[in-house]
């Protein structure tokens, strides 16, 4: 029984969340391990990745839900152990309660000692009996919204000030749906009609995406193993970040500076649009591997011939670039990524307004390199995939203020996407479209 209760989804799933939740882990980087190393069936390896990535999604809603029935703190897996079973008697419909039950003491017995075993088959009985306990219980707005959404309340006072509570309240009802899969149409060797048909033909079921003009969305099948995706027709990309290099309006003949370019998702998107006898864009990274990369990308996506790939932090152009080289320049800048916190649901219990603050420095000091390398009349897209302002309009309003040469354009995309907005700038909130939250200011080097 051991054996088979070891390799057991629910216990594959412990393992996983232990690791993310006790030592940090990468929530995709782990699941991957675990699936790979395991000889589950496709059915299993979805239940496993449901597990993982609701349990992740849901911890502060869990704990809240868990906490009447605990008098002091377990070891780490055994309370995981306990958030996983309240997820599964609360999110999983179609899963017994009875069968959650039974695993989990299975796990205990297999995991713990007699002890052990006996508090979790009480802590989990008690829960069954009494049910989870009422949300309205909580009297401040903040903590209720930050129980709900599974969100830490230091990032709900943020977003309250920064977009007012009914913004909020959207964010937090949407951000734990699933994330969609999209793809981007790689227009440097097909059209979107073909692509289509591609996918089709492998049992790939799309939509075209309301955001974004190459972009669409998967509705059902799998894409990372069709014809089309090994062939580099279409590659992953969200909708929302596909709008960076779409706003830059590329003619073709341009050369273009990607200044934090890893792992070569835009630098690719921004090739395809140029023409490889006129067009260039040279794409940094500071990591060695990286840069790798975005070579081994970029081979696949048939535009190496209109790539260059160096190993240099975007701080330091001035080592590499004369002034005045780039037509275009995109600095998609590093950043707190609290606009993906539905495709990446650990980090939202990681970070703090501090990080935001130090980032905010970085991105400046990254925009001040780059800025003398652009000609005069070029255009700097700015970009993150944040929602938090002190790394978006503040950072473009320092670096302004800084920069007089420079002025402010209104970002325009394709499918002129929240045109009806009061801000030059454009920020993409994961209520939005279920799209990634991302961020896009359009920066002009005046004549």
């Amino acid at each position: 029984m051991n054996k088979s209760v070891k390799k057991s989804p629910r216990n594959l799933a412990l393992t996983t969340l232990d690791k993310v939740l006790g030592r940090g882990s990468y929530s995709n980087l782990q699941l991957n391990q675990t699936l790979q190393n395991s000889d589950l069936s496709s059915a299993d390896k979805r239940f496993v990745t449901t597990i993982v990535y609701g349990v992740l999604q849901r911890k502060l809603t869990l704990e809240y839900w868990l906490s009447p029935f605990i008098k002091k703190e377990p070891q780490s897996w055994v309370k995981t152990l306990l958030l996983m079973s309240i997820y599964q008697y609360q999110y999983l419909d179609r899963v017994p309660d009875w069968a959650v039950t039974d695993e989990a003491i299975k796990i205990a017995k297999l995991r713990g000692n007699p002890g052990i075993r006996k508090f979790v088959t009480g802590v989990l009985h008690a829960f069954l009996r009494t049910g989870a306990r009422d949300f309205n219980e909580i009297q401040d707005p903040v903590k209720r919204y930050s129980i709900t959404g599974s969100l830490p309340e230091w990032l709900i006072k943020t977003l309250i000030n920064q977009y007012g509570e009914d913004e909020t309240v959207k964010i937090v009802e949407s951000i734990n749906d699933p994330a969609h899969l999209s793809l981007r149409v790689n227009t440097a060797i097909t059209d979107a009609s073909e692509a289509i048909q591609l996918l089709a033909a492998d049992g790939v079921q799309v939509r075209t995406s309301k955001v974004a003009a190459d972009g669409l969305v998967v509705a059902k099948g799998n894409a990372l193993e069709s014809r089309a995706f090994a062939d580099g027709l279409v590659t992953v990309q969200d909708e929302s970040a596909m709008l960076a290099v779409e706003s830059m309006h590329l003619k073709g003949n341009e050369r273009v500076l990607d200044a934090c370019a890893a792992p070569g998702g835009k630098t690719s998107q921004i090739a395809a649009a140029l023409d490889p006898q006129t067009g260039q864009v040279d794409a940094l990274d500071i990591h060695q591997h990286k840069v790798k990369l975005i070579q081994k990308n970029m081979r696949r996506l048939g535009v190496s011939d209109r790539v260059k790939v160096y190993q240099l932090d975007a701080r330091k152009v001035n080592d590499q670039f004369d002034d005045e080289t780039f037509d275009k320049i995109l600095v998609d800048a590093p950043c707190s990524g609290i606009g993906l916190i539905r495709r990446k649901p650990e980090i939202r219990y990681d970070k703090t307004l501090d990080n935001s603050e130090s980032l905010h420095q970085i991105q400046l000091s990254i925009l001040d390199a780059v800025a003398p390398k652009l000609k005069k009349g070029g255009i700097i897209i700015y970009s993150t995939c944040t929602i938090l302002q002190q790394e978006n309009e503040q950072t473009v309003l320092k670096f302004l203020k800084q920069h007089p040469e420079y002025c402010l354009l209104r970002t325009q995309t394709a499918r002129a996407i929240k045109n009806d907005r009061q801000k030059k700038t454009l920020t993409i909130l994961p209520s939005d479209f279920g799209s990634d939250g991302f961020f896009i200011g359009t920066l002009q080097r005046i004549k």
